[in-house]
């Protein structure tokens, strides 16, 4: 007789035992194994996962697979146990997904039977047998050996329910991917565009490198960093705020198309958009500008989406994202018009600019010149109105120290912000490469700093001896990955789509 699958609703507890008690009872289980010396055992070879049985033979009646006797052999964790007397079944999680086990006395034997009866939801289980299917059509293995290969010795949350709070998702990551298969999902989405990422650069000729982590001097960015101290060479040392000063250095050096996936650090605030531990992806191209910079981030982010999603045309919190489209360009100016509700004339007016931003509730500091009261005004009024795709062009000099002024206007630079769904995802420039520009624009950052800006950059003397060398015309974008990986995933939080953020330590 084929038997039929139980409904699982039918074997829910009615009350939650204490968490301790389960436990300890658990290792009383675990102690009678060890007495038997069968504790732990690594011998056991999986030759199957579920999702590969569920492609091959899922659309197979039980009359195709009984005469067949396919032999399979596999190992998960076991998610469900429902144990009526002479016959049980149980649920399989592998690292593909999930397939039903049926156990019966006569099949497994008395002594084993008897064991899976007292094994416990969370145990990994090694087991072999034939598939068949039950007569509600689930695909399944009639077990004739099973193995108990590692003992849980903590409960699994209630399936019903799950982990209900949020920080102990991201706390325990583990038991989150072990429950939630929506997480699992979003993580595999994650590799998967990482690596259609690093396939796509390789294809347009692009060289992956690796720079350091620890740096004597942070640069690349403005921004705060964490400090530690090298005890050996006795000196102070910062984790990686960016790579970029490494990355350009590789251009002087010859290699003319340079990448890195690389993890950075920042001192700085944790919210949904930031972790103090972030992926990005730098790029530098030789004798590209910001133009091709933009039309290949674009590329690059539609290439993202459409190898995860199967298409560009997203959706993020319910509301439409044309990644397949040409993304929109503005200047700063023209953004503040078509957003912040200035005109032409106020645009380009300092103190329309300060009574502007002092009705956003910003005081601006009496120093900032009109590029900066501009670059304020978007930064509060503009920015999150951005939802669909739009590169932001012509930065103010005084806001973009590494990057080249427009031959055009000598008070802006060749630099772009790319904006989706209101946060920024990539920002790139035509790289400075005259060395003396340079040398001014660190000395700038450095007066700053002095001043009290804890985030201006520090006077980089290698760097600029590099560039003395020669950097031949040069563009660099740098993508957050941490946030493409939410958009394309539609994850609310950056949380989200890191698998051990940042947390305040555990009481």
């Amino acid at each position: 007789m084929t038997p039929s699958t139980p409904p699982s609703t039918s074997f829910r507890p009615s009350q939650p035992a204490d968490e301790n008690q389960l436990i300890t009872d658990r290792r009383e289980k675990l102690a009678a194994i060890r007495a038997q010396g069968i504790a732990f055992p690594n011998d056991f070879k999986p030759k199957h996962h579920a999702a590969e049985l569920a492609r091959l033979h899922g659309d197979a009646t039980n009359e195709d697979l009984e005469p067949l006797a396919i032999h399979v052999v596999i190992a998960g964790r076991l998610m469900l146990k429902r144990v009526m007397g002479k016959a049980s079944f149980g649920t399989l999680q592998d690292g593909s997904g999930q397939i039903q086990l049926f156990m019966t006395r006569d099949g497994l034997g008395e002594t084993q039977y008897d064991a899976f009866r007292h094994w416990d939801l969370g145990d990994i289980l090694g087991a072999e047998g034939t598939l068949f299917k039950t007569r509600t059509g689930e695909l399944s293995v009639r077990v004739s050996a099973l193995r108990l290969l590692t003992k849980s010795l903590r409960p699994l949350p209630d399936k019903f329910h799950g982990m209900a709070d949020q920080e102990q998702k991201y706390r325990q990551r583990y038991v989150d991917l072990i429950t939630d298969a929506d997480a699992r999902a979003r993580f595999m989405a994650r590799s998967k565009a990482l690596s259609s990422i690093r396939q796509f650069m390789v294809e347009h000729h692009f060289m992956e490198v690796e720079t350091p982590m620890l740096h004597p001097i942070p640069g690349g960015a403005n921004a705060k960093p964490f400090t530690t101290h090298h005890n050996a060479l006795d000196q102070q040392m910062y984790l990686r705020i960016a790579p970029e000063l490494y990355l350009k250095r590789l251009i002087v050096g010859g290699f003319e198309r340079v990448f890195e996936i690389n993890r950075s650090f920042r001192n700085e605030g944790i919210s949904v958009r930031h972790n103090p531990e972030f992926t990005m992806m730098e790029f530098y191209a030789a004798y590209w500008n910001h133009h091709d910079l933009m039309n290949f981030t674009e590329e690059v982010l539609r290439h993202a989406a459409r190898v995860v999603s199967g298409s560009a045309a997203i959706t993020y919190a319910g509301k439409p994202v044309a990644l397949d489209q040409p993304f929109a360009r503005l200047t700063v100016r023209e953004a503040l018009v078509a957003h912040a509700g200035l005109t032409c004339e106020q645009a380009v007016d300092a103190g329309a600019l300060h009574a502007k931003l002092k009705s956003l509730g910003v005081e601006p500091p009496a120093h900032w010149t009109l590029a900066e009261l501009q670059f304020g005004v978007f930064e509060a009024a503009v920015e999150e109105q951005l939802w669909q795709p739009t590169f932001i062009i012509d930065y103010p000099v005084e806001v973009s120290p590494l990057a080249r002024a427009s031959d055009a206007d000598p008070t802006v630079t060749e630099r772009f912000e790319l904006f989706i769904t209101g946060r920024e995802y990539a920002n790139g420039f035509s790289e400075l490469n005259d060395a003396e520009d340079q040398a001014a624009r660190f000395q700038a950052q450095v007066a700053n700093k002095e001043a009290g800006d804890e985030e201006a950059m520090f006077y980089d003397a290698d760097f600029i001896r590099a560039l003395e060398y020669g950097m031949p015309p040069t563009g660099g974008c740098g993508i957050g990955i941490d946030r493409l990986i939410m958009l394309i995933t539609d994850s609310p939080s950056i949380r989200d789509v890191i698998l051990f953020p940042s947390l305040r330590k555990e009481a």
